[in-house]
């Protein structure tokens, strides 16, 4: 194995480490910093808005939470099924994009699956309107939050 690969097997397995210390090992990770993060020290990165981060959060609380991480502004939902449709289910990744709180700084990337007759599931299509739905919740919330914040100072 060259430098370049051993470089790459080591950046490969450095960030599957990364990732598996976000997962929420049965833990909620909504009470995740909001946005910002400490490293240490007074030293403080933020890098995410973090009022899109909390209404993200708040928004999706319904479903399970696989892996939150603040600093990259990621949130990735575990599959939910809907009680009254348990041949469906849905999963969710967030992306926060930016630390400013505006619309383009917010992607949302929806999956669906669909339980066949033999029990498997199979990818399905995803509305496209779903995804833009559930940014503009997550966005409004996200200004409420803000325009509180902002009564209270």
């Amino acid at each position: 194995m060259n430098k370049s690969n051993k470089n790459n097997a080591l950046f490969l397995l450095l960030s599957v480490m990364a990732l598996a210390s976000c997962s929420s090992d049965g833990k909620d990770n909504r009470n995740v910093a909001l946005g910002s993060y400490s490293l240490g020290g007074s030293t403080t990165a933020t890098t995410v808005n973090r009022y899109l981060w909390a209404a993200s959060l708040e928004t999706l609380d319904f479903l399970p939470v696989f892996s939150a991480d603040p600093i990259a502004g990621l949130i990735i939902t575990d599959w939910y099924a809907d009680p009254q449709s348990p041949q469906e289910r849905f999963k969710l990744s967030v992306y926060i994009l930016d630390s400013a709180l505006r619309a383009d700084a917010l992607r949302i990337s929806v999956f669906r699956q669909l339980q066949n007759p033999e029990g498997r599931w199979i990818d399905s299509t995803v509305n496209p309107a779903t995804g833009r739905e559930i940014e503009n919740a997550i966005l409004t919330r996200a200004r409420q939050l803000r325009l509180n914040q902002l009564g209270e100072d």
